[in-house]
């Protein structure tokens, strides 16, 4: 897997920076890209400390143009483009009554629109090369079942797994497989917010909405981002060749479908 390039979104901390590392450790040159310039390049630094091969790169994944040049740069300066990941995500709580205009595009132009860009990025990349490739979207347990205080958030996640269902269908002649990973409660900079706003919801200290999502994970504990990475690297991976269209729960047995 030496000449794989993959490029990963959103990579600049929590489970991106967790798949970044990972898909070093398996062999891929890697495009470290996130809306945070510092922190991209510090994970690139991190891969290639390592004796790996990064590049960092700043991309706004709510606007096309700049997925599509980090594309282009990925593929230049790594020489080639093998798999994206679409792992960009925002994830506000909102309670019903609450939602405004502002949260639904905020969510919808990250979550939705930026893995629409990132897909068609990567057909754009993988045509010009003359091969196949691999797609990998993140969704959530959140998009398998409805989460309490996430509508905008959960919503978005459903709307994912329909777009790698559509996609998987339409690019399949291409040679092109799209699946997506489920993550459940994961340590990160983004579960901690989540945290804090439920929890503040609930007029409950820190660490209550955690508690509380705890309870329906069937393993017992909150997952770690390289759990979640482990998933990907599946996915990303020559064993996943024959799996298309589908929507890996990785969530510590939280939702059973």
């Amino acid at each position: 897997m030496e000449s794989k390039v993959a490029l990963v979104t959103g990579s600049g901390q929590g489970i991106g920076k967790a798949i970044a590392l990972r898909l070093a450790k398996d062999g891929f040159a890697v495009a470290v890209v996130d809306y945070n310039a510092e922190t991209a390049r510090q994970v690139a630094d991190e891969i290639t400390q390592q004796g790996g091969k990064a590049v960092a790169l700043r991309a706004d994944v709510s606007d096309r143009e700049q997925v599509f040049a980090a594309v282009e740069q990925a593929q230049q300066q790594l020489g080639g483009f093998d798999v994206i990941v679409n792992n960009a995500g925002v994830a506000p709580t909102t309670l019903i009554e609450d939602i405004t205009p502002e949260i639904v595009d905020k969510v919808y132009n990250i979550n939705v629109k930026g893995v629409i860009w990132g897909i068609q990025a990567a057909v754009k990349a993988f045509k010009a090369l003359g091969h196949g490739g691999k797609i990998i979207n993140a969704s959530s347990q959140a998009g398998h079942v409805g989460n309490p205080e996430l509508a905008v958030y959960s919503s978005s996640k459903f709307a994912v797994r329909g777009l790698t269902q559509t996609a998987a269908r339409d690019l399949a002649p291409l040679g092109i497989t799209v699946n997506a990973y489920c993550p459940g409660i994961v340590k990160t900079p983004m579960w901690d917010e989540i945290d804090r706003q439920v929890s503040a919801a609930a007029g409950q200290p820190p660490g209550y909405g955690t508690a509380e999502f705890a309870k329906r994970i069937t393993l017992g504990r909150l997952s770690e981002p390289e759990d979640v990475a482990a998933c990907v690297s599946f996915l990303a991976g020559p064993d996943s060749d024959y799996m298309t269209g589908q929507a890996l729960l990785i969530d510590g047995g939280m939702v059973f479908s």
